[in-house]
């Protein structure tokens, strides 16, 4: 199957069709159905290649990510590619997996695809990576971890606000004793939710609180959980830097005779889906990632349009109230501390 057969099914020229494909304002509205038609009914399917050497677009975004595991990324891709799909763009996914040979992988597939811009949707990068698509005129938007520059744009979460929601939550319930487990010390957004956590707590009083560090995954989250339950002094309540995490800390409570929130209560962060049919649903911060998406997809469909011009987004977050939190138990230390002493018996 090929153009000439296009066209004249649909009676046009084969620049006509060329033009359609291409998305061009040249071609009117009722030749444009024309030619989709016989596009469909033929089962034609263009060659992106060509359609990039000839007009110098691929009509392709880049999308990376970190952890194609973690919930928050999939809802993401799903987020940005149907956008992306409304507006005739197709979308090159890379999972990184925190890998740095990975990720040089991944830019070189790009580059080779010659990808209209790309969303670097993950916590680090080297800049020597991002030279690679600088030179190369091709727009950028970063989450979190890039400047307003021409060609780039840069997506800023507001964790702190998260963070502190989550905090007054927590002490207003009459919690005192809470701990946090954080993500890698690597990222940067596990170190902006961390920092978040501890400037709440000296803010209002409370002191540095207890410490644990995880990896943003379940595992991760089971096994400082369960650190923290063996120190002597235990937490009352938990405040998690994802809520893989926070799913994690609920199994490791679970195991160890304790029930949530009566005994602790768990806070997550990011909302994904599955968050709301834990038991019990877990009250977590949202960072919606449809709107993550819509502002990434903007922020790369409007650079050329604004003559090259990089911007900041802002994206708030919000705290969800569900079952995984509750009032401070009464006199928990004193009974913590017995059962401390009977298990070392």
């Amino acid at each position: 199957m090929n153009i000439r057969e296009v066209a004249r099914l649909a009676k046009v020229s084969t620049a006509t069709v060329s033009r359609t494909i291409n998305g061009s304002d040249k071609v009117t509205p009722e030749t444009k159905e024309r030619v989709q038609r016989a596009i469909e009914e033929l089962k034609f399917y263009p060659n992106t290649w060509a359609r990039a050497l000839g007009s110098g677009r691929s009509s392709l975004y880049g999308l990376i990510i970190s952890d194609i595991t973690n919930p928050f990324f999939p809802e993401l891709v799903k987020s940005f590619e149907d956008i992306a799909v409304q507006n005739g763009q197709e979308v090159l996914v890379a999972n990184t997996n925190y890998d740095a040979s990975r990720m040089e992988l991944c830019v070189s597939r790009m580059l080779q695809r010659k990808v209209d811009g790309v969303a670097i949707m993950t916590s680090e990068m080297d800049a020597r990576l991002i030279t690679e698509f600088q030179n190369r005129d091709i727009p950028l938007v970063f989450l979190d971890t890039g400047t307003a520059e021409k060609l780039t744009s840069n997506i800023v979460v507001d964790y702190a606000a998260g963070v502190d929601a989550a905090v007054e939550h927590i002490v207003g319930l009459g919690h005192t004793e809470i701990a946090f487990i954080s993500g890698p010390g690597m990222l940067r957004s596990a170190r902006v939710r961390k920092d978040a956590f501890v400037g709440c707590l000296q803010h209002r009083g409370i002191g540095a609180g207890l410490m644990e560090e995880g990896n943003h995954q379940v595992d991760g989250g089971h096994e400082a959980m369960a650190r923290l339950l063996s120190r002597k002094t235990r937490p009352t309540a938990v405040l998690a830097s994802n809520d893989m995490t926070a799913i994690g800390a609920l199994g490791a409570i679970y195991e160890r005779g304790l029930r949530v929130p009566e005994d602790i209560s768990v806070v997550g962060f990011d909302d994904i889906q599955i968050s709301a049919f834990t038991q019990p649903a877990l009250t977590t911060v949202r960072l919606s990632r449809d709107e993550i998406a819509r502002v990434a997809f903007r922020a790369l469909y409007s650079v050329r349009q604004d003559g090259g011009k990089g911007a900041e987004y802002r994206i708030s977050t919000s705290l969800v109230l569900r079952r995984s939190t509750g009032r401070a138990p009464r006199g928990v230390g004193k009974k913590l501390r017995g059962e401390v002493e009977l298990l070392r018996a």
